[in-house]
């Protein structure tokens, strides 16, 4: 994709183009209207007219009509379902010019996936308001979206993280594709629900009419109930007569039926969310990609059968069971012709013929929504690259890294570099000079990375390791925990990680902050050494000047950097650039003056 490609205008084009496609469907809708009722104004003319030509040509008239009137019935749905899906479009459209102008805050957060004890989740703004999760979601079932929280709390192999930038790619460059396909989902979403009710009924063994007496019903019921009611019509069997043998054959339905509750009671009202399945997946069928992961999971079941056809049946199967919905048609169809019985006896064929395949599809949705997010990203944010991955531990190097979820206009991006272990990186600097912003930076990005994105940077290359955290901490009154206690809790597991040599990657922030000014001088410079020792990799923000001078004892294992501030008077100017050494201005004392502390 073109670094100078306008998102912006696609986003606008597309609503105008579909805003004009909308109006022409809302005449056709009003054209559709007019025409049934001159329909209905046919029939009835016709009918006065013919009414003394005979019998037969009036129940033909009335006939032909009804069939006219119901194609044109059929039209409208159609076209009313065209009206539903553009109208979709144009949301999602102006919802991504929304998220170009940092306008997302109403979407779903995903606080409530966030995991209590996390290395990095809350650090980093992974969930919750203005979060990660917050700007990257585009998916709409329950799967994908527990997915996608899993992907950004955890990183992929290599192998995988190559595969799915290579997906990204193919699907950033087809974004008309994309976005019908998430219109899809958006109608009528996946739930973790009805995967369940259907993975259950998938598990249960039906035998009880697997039998094949009640396949040979089947075909012998229908015959003798339909045979009795012709016969009633004739007046060879009378009214007392057949209204005992209904009853029989209402008693002999009322009991399969009953027999097929638990199955239907699992089943029913599947069908919009079953129609999403075949929606998403037929589309996606239907599509050429060049991708072999996207290829991978496109290759039908079998040489004649796709997974959207198999879906089709089943849907058809649930519409057909929905029907005892209604009471009349319950009653006519069970009694006559055994409706439930035929229903339960293709839905037993089709789990056969689809057991295990079945599983999957939830999955595949589910990847192809995350995969469309990360896509999403990559389209809205053309001048982000995908980033290299380094087999060896440790590398972390990039040139112009932001901060993804900075407003471009705002964003003030840095290059910086670290190779090899036992590699502590000092960033000192005044207070709201960008120190923490700067290691949100580097994190979030190596998040990224790690789920197969691109990154807010013009290059980036990253080892795989655990990115740990220390970095926003707060006490818990329920857990009776004060905030310095709950700093050590999380000191300790990023101790532990580095005591068993695991390959770590360490962000620290102003460590120790709620001990007396000496305890914590000396306890970062014992941290500092520790995890020297034992070849970690840690860059940590500090205010403390006097770590600064550890690079003298550490000259290959110990790097300064800082941010600095420009005081004119009484104001404060930031560049928020990163510079090598430690930092020589401070401006605690100008800002306490401003609040009124005589210095």
């Amino acid at each position: 994709m073109k670094k100078d490609f306008n998102t912006a205008e696609f986003y606008a084009g597309k609503i105008a183009s579909l805003d004009q496609e909308l109006k022409d469907l809302y005449k056709k809708r009003s054209a559709f209207a007019w025409i049934r009722f001159a329909v209905f104004l046919a029939i009835c003319v016709a009918v006065y007219s013919l009414w003394s030509s005979g019998l037969l040509l009036v129940i033909t008239s009335i006939v032909c009509g009804i069939i006219v009137f119901l194609f044109v019935v059929s039209k409208d749905a159609d076209n009313k379902t065209a009206i539903k899906n553009l109208e979709t479009l144009i949301a999602i459209n102006k919802d991504e010019t929304g998220y170009l102008a940092q306008n997302y805050h109403h979407k779903y957060n995903g606080k409530d996936l966030e995991p209590a004890q996390h290395p990095y989740a809350k650090d980093l703004d992974v969930f919750g308001q203005a979060s990660l999760f917050q700007y990257i979601n585009r998916c709409n079932g329950e799967q994908g979206i527990q997915l996608l929280a899993s992907r950004l709390l955890q990183p992929l192999s290599k192998e995988k993280i190559m595969q799915q930038q290579e997906a990204v790619k193919t699907l950033s460059s087809k974004m008309d594709w994309l976005q019908q396909f998430n219109a899809y989902g958006i109608m009528e979403k996946i739930t973790y629900d009805a995967e369940k009710r259907i993975n259950t009924w998938l598990e249960q063994e039906d035998n009880f009419f697997n039998a094949k007496a009640w396949r040979l019903l089947l075909y012998i019921y229908p015959v003798i109930t339909v045979g009795c009611f012709f016969l009633f019509l004739i007046d060879v069997i009378s009214t007392p007569a057949f209204s005992l043998l209904l009853l029989i054959f209402f008693g002999v339905a009322f009991l399969i039926s009953g027999r097929i509750q638990k199955t239907y009671t699992l089943l029913s009202q599947l069908v919009p969310v079953v129609s999403t399945l075949f929606k998403q997946l037929d589309w996606f069928e239907k599509e050429k990609f060049e991708d072999a992961f996207l290829r991978g999971m496109q290759h039908p079941e079998s040489p004649r059968r796709t997974a959207s056809s198999s879906i089709r049946s089943l849907q058809k199967i649930l519409e057909r069971f929905d029907v005892r919905l209604n009471v009349f048609a319950f009653f006519i169809l069970n009694t006559f012709l055994l409706w439930d019985l035929w229903q339960i006896t293709a839905l037993n064929k089709w789990k056969k013929n689809n057991r295990v395949s079945a599983t999957n599809w939830f999955d595949i949705i589910a990847q192809l929504e995350v995969t469309g997010s990360f896509a999403v990203l990559h389209f809205n944010n053309p001048a982000w690259n995908f980033p290299a991955i380094a087999d060896e531990h440790f590398t972390l190097t990039g040139k112009d890294i932001g901060h993804p979820l900075i407003s471009k206009q705002q964003c003030v991006n840095n290059d910086f570099a670290l190779k090899g272990i036992a590699k502590v990186d000092l960033v000192t600097g005044s207070n709201m000079a960008g120190k923490s912003t700067f290691l949100r930076s580097l994190g979030v990005n190596m998040v990224l990375a790690y789920t197969g994105s691109c990154v807010c940077a013009e290059s980036f290359t990253v080892s795989i390791a655990q990115l740990m955290s220390s970095m926003r901490i707060e006490d818990n009154l329920a857990e009776n925990t004060s905030t310095f206690y709950a700093e050590l809790k999380k000191l300790k597991s990023i101790i532990d990680a580095v005591n068993k040599k695991e390959r770590t990657f360490i962000l620290l922030d102003e460590i120790l902050r709620g001990t007396n000014s000496l305890d914590r001088h000396t306890g970062s410079k014992a941290l500092i050494q520790q995890l020297i020792h034992h070849d970690a990799v840690a860059i940590i923000a500090t205010h403390d000047i006097e770590l600064s001078r550890l690079e003298n004892d550490f000259p290959t294992s110990i790097k300064n950097y800082h941010f600095d501030v420009q005081v004119s008077g009484d104001k404060l100017f930031f560049d928020y650039k990163l510079k090598h050494g430690i930092c020589r201005s401070m401006n605690a004392s100008i800002l306490m003056k401003q609040i009124g502390i005589e210095m």
